[in-house]
């Protein structure tokens, strides 16, 4: 198995168990009290991460650009995770999850288009699927 789909799979699980946690954790709070104290977490994590690792050294590689595309996705995690933790706060964990999901949809999108990565009737068709599904839980 290539490292790539190994970490994939790792990241699936952990993804998994983190909003089911997260509603423990906001029982008392509202989800955006939630969301700083968990952010706090990962940005101290990542940091022990980078630091053990010794990825530091590689602060030196980073382009302007680099620096630009990477503060536009952390602009748009946060949004991602201020509206994820504001639902998870009110709605029900698994549905939401779904919802939260079905972003692989433009993400597919995206890399089609902007990456010029392969497309496959094999992509097409679990797109379709996830699309189904997302309706499949939305629509009463």
């Amino acid at each position: 198995m290539p490292t790539w789909i190994a970490y994939a799979i790792i990241s699936m699980i952990f993804a998994g168990l983190t909003a089911v946690i997260a509603k423990f954790g906001l029982k008392n709070v509202s989800g955006d009290t939630g969301l700083a104290v968990r952010t706090t977490f990962v940005f101290l994590l990542v940091w022990l991460n980078t630091i053990a690792f010794r990825h530091i050294r590689d602060f030196g590689n980073l382009t302007s650009k680099d620096i630009l595309f990477l503060g536009i996705s952390g602009l748009t995690t946060t949004l991602s995770w201020i509206f994820y933790y504001r639902a998870i706060k009110i709605g029900d964990v698994s549905v939401v999850a779904v919802i939260d999901k079905a972003s692989i949809v433009i993400t597919l999108i995206l890399s089609f288009w902007l990456l010029k990565e392969p497309f496959t009737w094999r992509m097409a068709i679990a797109a379709a699927l996830i699309i189904s599904g997302l309706l499949v839980l939305t629509i009463k």
